[in-house]
């Protein structure tokens, strides 16, 4: 069963400042969290988290996450431009990109950030545009063909744009140390969204073992190894979730069987966790406006796809919970639809819930990882405010809903700006 980190007399205190909908997220939960991630992985003393920023894109949040330890993984300008104006700079930063322009490259070696090179040709690029490679870089890895893991296939690395093939990588390893590199990383994501245990230790047995080859056959130091992403959380009620300490405790497993036994015992672990970080720690809260009943029951709510496509985009599950109703029978089939002229902008469909009276506050779990982050202006549908509930208990305000004028600020060169701004 899922339960709400918010009750019914919170968001009637709340929607008296802050309308729905809005985003709202868990101080306390993203804490306590985190703090477990570096419990899991202590035994490595130069293990970081590198929060994954396009998850959550909000300064507030990365704050929160700095404050508890963690560095950030970017994959863009403005990602690069939010971690520095959180202050992190240094080897709190891995820039993780593909298709990368040159001067988002110079932007992360500005910020002195690990610059983490998704192809072979990349090197060339950024020794143009830096003048020399830094010394520390990293590579992503892509094995190919499919990734098995104990209960079946998990996902298809040789269908993915990212990552360079093996022998690839340990040309790019060469070409670099020749180039004056001398710190080296490898980094790979080969699934995605895996409550599973197992994960991320057959990822790491199958990287530590690609770095006692790299290391024997190319000669160079292998600084730390990043697991990046892919654990995930239990989006139904159902679903265990993955247990971060026994994720921890195998990968020490592969370490100590692969790295350790083989003169590699200084290797860093690193994770770039987006989802697990943040994703039950927010909630989409939302109210129902209208029915109808036609050939099936609909409930319309004020949120759309526009503030969490998930659903729309990848017929994602996501709870839902009407607040003040929580033991009430589900004794009612919905579709729960938003405003879009676009079919698919349901956040449910057929799924059974108490009886639902206009009026009445729905919370939609676990949007804190790819909610607000995926949100978009479809119909001129507005993004709307991201909230913290703090560890005391009070509300803040972390990002204002986007208002008319925000809409029309990029129209500033129609000739009747003005008219458009007027009542915005």
């Amino acid at each position: 069963m899922k339960t709400t980190f918010v009750t019914l007399e919170e968001v009637k205190e709340i929607v008296k400042t802050y309308p729905t909908p809005f985003h709202l997220y868990d101080e306390a939960g993203i804490r306590r969290n985190a703090r477990k991630v570096y419990e899991a992985f202590s035994w490595n003393p130069g293990f970081r988290e590198y929060f994954a920023v396009k998850a959550t894109p909000n300064p507030f949040l990365m704050q929160i996450l700095k404050e508890e330890g963690c560095g950030f993984d970017c994959s863009s300008m403005t990602e690069l431009q939010l971690a520095d104006a959180v202050g992190a700079h240094g080897a709190e930063i891995m820039f993780s990109s593909n298709d990368t322009p040159p001067e988002e490259f110079c932007k992360a070696a500005e910020l002195g950030g690990i610059i983490n090179l998704d192809d072979i040709t990349h090197i060339g690029i950024v020794e143009k545009a830096l003048g020399k490679l830094p010394e520390t870089m990293s590579c992503r890895f892509n094995p190919g063909g499919v990734y098995q893991l104990s209960n079946g296939i998990m996902d298809n690395p040789g269908d993915s744009k990212y990552g360079m093939t093996q022998e690839q990588i340990f040309e790019a390893f060469r070409i670099m140390k020749e180039k004056g590199v001398r710190q080296f990383g490898i980094h790979a994501f080969l699934v995605s969204n895996t409550v599973g245990n197992d994960y991320y230790p057959t990822l790491a047995a199958t990287l530590f073992e690609l770095a006692v080859r790299l290391k024997e056959e190319t000669g160079v130091h292998i600084s730390f190894i990043n697991l990046s992403g892919g654990v995930g959380i239990p989006y139904r009620p159902d679903q265990e979730g993955a247990d971060i300490l026994k994720i921890g405790a195998g990968v020490h497993e592969a370490y100590d069987r692969i790295l350790r036994v083989n003169g590699m015992g200084d290797v860093k672990i690193y994770t770039e966790m987006g989802r697990f970080m943040m994703g039950p720690y927010g909630c989409l809260v939302t109210k129902a406006i209208n029915e109808k009943h036609i050939y099936k029951e609909y409930i319309g709510v004020d949120a759309c796809a526009a503030n969490l496509m998930r659903p729309a985009m990848y017929g994602a599950y996501h709870h839902i919970t009407v607040l003040g109703k929580e033991d009430a029978p589900c004794s009612q089939k919905y579709d729960v639809v938003g405003a879009l002229c676009e079919n698919n902008d349901k956040f449910a469909i057929d799924r059974m819930l108490p009886k639902i009276d206009m009026g009445d506050f729905l919370v939609i779990h676990d949007t804190g990882a790819h909610g607000f982050a995926m949100g978009y202006n479809y119909n001129g549908r507005l993004w709307s405010a991201e909230l913290l509930k703090k560890e005391d208990g009070s509300v803040q305000l972390i990002r204002r809903a986007q208002t008319p004028k925000d809409y029309f600020a990029t129209f500033d060169i129609f000739p009747v700006y003005e008219k458009l701004t007027q009542t915005s």
